[in-house]
């Protein structure tokens, strides 16, 4: 199965307005991609709780909109990013805590509506994260979080992000486009094109592929990141300066790559090994995020859904000068 996203949508919530409008634009989206209406309810229902408590608790965020595509249905992702102290999730997770201007279901019901529910929160701010599914949908939710924004949300994006799984394998790419706008994009779409074709194939040829491909564009950076469940390892290629780190709860170990322009000039792309990553988490991430980061400083988050952590760093360490893109996978073998 290949997994690739558009941009995330960001809704300003910065007053009660706005609330009905992140409703409507959720539920429509829910409706243009196969949610019938009371599944489609449920997504309306969840992004109006979440932006009322951003408007409650912080007096101004973002409630983040992004289709998670997949095989048959596809689902819906919805995250309410903010910057304030003072958020009190145990009283927000019990039914019947009004968040103004809402029924006062509270987060605890929200949860229930929700395939996927989870938060964290500090004194920087609070992210929730919500997916919802249609209830017919048996699907496992797959354990990976995107946060991709465009520069001055142009609505072509230089950066490409994409996920292939197979069985318990996972191979994971970003691409960084030069510059940014469409001949960026057009770039980094020509190499993610290649990269679908065969991206369990050897990471060596791999590289050739997408650098043949992309000859002709303004080429750019590339890396990717192939998980072996069979044997709990992973091997990794980047060219250029795609941010790559492999993130267990007590360390972290940053994935090295080589200099060069893929679709210009670069040397053999050496791939490298590495063992023993099960259940770690793989963090890619364009070069729009600072490197300066350390999850450690944020205690508990490498314990949440990706969802959450690619948002998180995204919210903090966005440089605001470029496409950016950061991708979080949980590297879980397959059981049985």
């Amino acid at each position: 199965m290949n997994i690739s996203g558009s941009l995330t949508q960001v809704l300003l919530i910065e007053d009660s307005s706005q609330i009905g409008y992140a409703r409507r634009t959720a539920q429509r989206l829910a409706e243009q991609h196969g949610f019938g209406e009371s599944d489609a309810g449920r997504v309306a229902l969840v992004a109006t709780e979440l932006a009322s408590n951003v408007l409650k608790h912080a007096g101004r965020g973002e409630l983040h909109l992004r289709l998670l595509p997949r095989q048959g249905d596809a689902g819906i992702e919805l995250l309410a990013v903010d910057r304030a102290q003072g958020f009190d999730l145990d009283a927000c997770l019990t039914d019947g805590f009004s968040t103004g201007g809402t029924q006062g279901i509270g987060l605890g019901a929200v949860a229930r509506q929700a395939n996927i529910f989870d938060v964290y929160a500090d004194h920087r701010g609070a992210v929730l994260l919500a997916r919802l599914y249609p209830r017919n949908d048996r699907q496992p939710d797959l354990p990976y979080g995107v946060s991709q924004h465009s520069l001055h949300n142009d609505p072509a994006c230089g950066d490409v992000w994409h996920l292939a799984y197979h069985g318990g394998d996972i191979c994971a790419l970003i691409i960084d486009g030069l510059g940014h706008g469409e001949e960026a994009e057009r770039a980094a779409r020509a190499g993610e094109r290649a990269f679908a074709e065969a991206p369990f194939s050897a990471p060596v040829t791999l590289m050739e592929d997408m650098h043949r491909d992309m000859i002709g564009s303004r080429g750019g950076a590339v890396a990717f990141a192939q998980f072996h469940a069979d044997r709990a390892s992973l091997t990794f290629a980047g060219v250029g300066n795609i941010g790559a780190s492999l993130i267990a709860a007590d360390k972290s170990r940053g994935l090295a790559s080589h200099p060069g322009i893929v679709g210009g000039q670069y040397r053999k792309a050496q791939p490298f090994d590495y063992a023993h990553v099960n259940g770690h988490l793989l963090i890619m991430y364009s070069d729009g995020l600072q490197s300066r980061w350390n999850l450690q400083d944020y205690p508990g988050l490498v314990h949440r859904h990706p969802a959450v952590i690619a948002s998180v760093l995204n919210r903090d360490f966005c440089r605001g000068r470029d496409d950016v893109t950061v991708l979080v996978v949980a590297l879980e073998a397959a059981h049985g």
